[in-house]
């Protein structure tokens, strides 16, 4: 049994900016490598990627009709048709445009009357036309290095012959350094959470397996679930210091002021409480930065702004994690510092109270971020 003495201990809370700011100089990205676009998506990538030629090549139809001059038909009109000499030829959505030949009609907009044929309605120049170079031209930017793939971006690689592209991909390992239902519930929500943030999760399925999880080589970041109090069974940050660096344990966030981390050489580990509400909550603020600076990955989240339906009161010192359900552009503050499993099933968004701010009024319009 631990003697009372050797518990792990919180000395102080490190404010959540302090931590953030730390991994500006203490995390740095991981290796880039090449994959293929099709498999890419949601991944952050490591090279700005630009075309290499004029796509189209050539100028396309748009649309099925018949290429002509635009000039040609320029006074047609039902009542008193321009003839077209020679015919026009049909051309199908994705041909090449015929030389001479700057617009598209649509099938209707000509007579064609044995080997002749009449304009019935003018047309513009490039009406029905996709022009050579619309879609990309030589050396233009198409994404920039940070930016997260997204998979209509992979669409239009693909359709541009672009088939490849570079990547960062931080792999991390997911532990459960616990027994029991929820510890194995909140890693699996770790796991997947940080798989949907464009890393490659690995999972550690035994208990308790922190200290081999830290001399794996396979990883470039562990993520370990519960032993982060002062529990007689906590060890968590014990078994950090032994085998590394501990940076920060205690952090100032509501759920989950156990959080930890720091470094075995240069591998960042992240413990998160065994709780599930306080690990989501150490994953939202700190894991998911963590895991952007591993990419390299430009900060791209977009959260909607909505007004509060009720107030929120929140201690000073604390940035907390407070889940809101959306009713309409309202949004609903549902519980603070304990999230009931109920509370975390029934919220579809959450904001971050600053840790210098004691709350907010009902009506005031905050930032609500999308929920796991």
């Amino acid at each position: 049994m631990v003697a009372d003495s050797e518990l792990q201990r919180i000395a102080r809370l490190t404010p959540l900016a302090d931590v953030l700011s730390s991994f500006d100089m203490g995390v740095g990205p991981v290796a880039p490598r090449e994959a293929l676009v099709a498999s890419a998506a949601g991944k952050a990538l490591a090279a700005d990627i630009a075309a290499a030629a004029n796509h189209p090549e050539f100028a396309l139809a748009l649309r099925d009709g018949f290429a002509v001059r635009s000039d040609a038909t320029t006074d047609a009109g039902s009542y008193a048709p321009a003839p077209l000499q020679p015919a026009p030829p049909r051309i199908e959505t994705g041909e090449a445009m015929p030389a001479g030949a700057d617009a598209v009609t649509p099938f209707d907009a000509i007579a064609m009357q044995g080997g002749s044929a009449q304009a019935l309605a003018p047309i513009s120049s490039g009406e029905g036309v996709l022009p050579a170079g619309a879609d990309a031209s030589p050396g233009a930017a198409l994404k920039m290095t940070g930016a997260r793939l997204r998979r209509i971006d992979a669409a239009a690689l693909i359709a541009l012959g672009i088939d490849r592209v570079m990547i960062r991909e931080p792999r991390v390992l997911v532990v459960r350094a616990g027994a029991g239902p929820v510890i194995a519930a909140a890693a699996a929500l770790i796991a997947s959470a940080a798989e949907a943030e464009g890393g490659i999760a690995i999972a550690m399925q035994e208990s308790n397996a922190l200290q081999a999880a830290l001399h794996r080589e396979d990883a470039d970041a562990v993520i370990a679930i519960g032993g982060t109090g002062s529990g007689r069974n906590d060890e968590s940050v014990r078994i950090l210091a032994r085998n590394g660096t501990v940076a920060f344990h205690g952090i100032g966030i509501a759920p989950g002021e156990t959080t930890a981390f720091g470094y075995v050489g240069a591998r960042p580990v992240l413990l998160l409480p065994g709780r599930l509400d306080a690990a989501l909550a150490g994953w939202l603020t700190v894991g998911r930065r963590m895991l952007a600076r591993l990419a390299f990955r430009l900060s791209e989240e977009q959260p909607f702004n909505a007004e509060l339906s009720r107030k929120i009161a929140s201690p000073l010192g604390l940035a907390e994690v407070v889940p809101v359900r959306r009713r309409g552009f309202r949004a609903e503050p549902l519980a603070s510092h304990y999230l009931s499993m109920q509370t975390l099933m029934r919220a579809d968004g959450w904001i971050l109270v600053p840790a210098d701010s004691e709350g907010y009024q009902t009506g005031t319009s905050v930032p609500v971020r999308p929920w796991p």
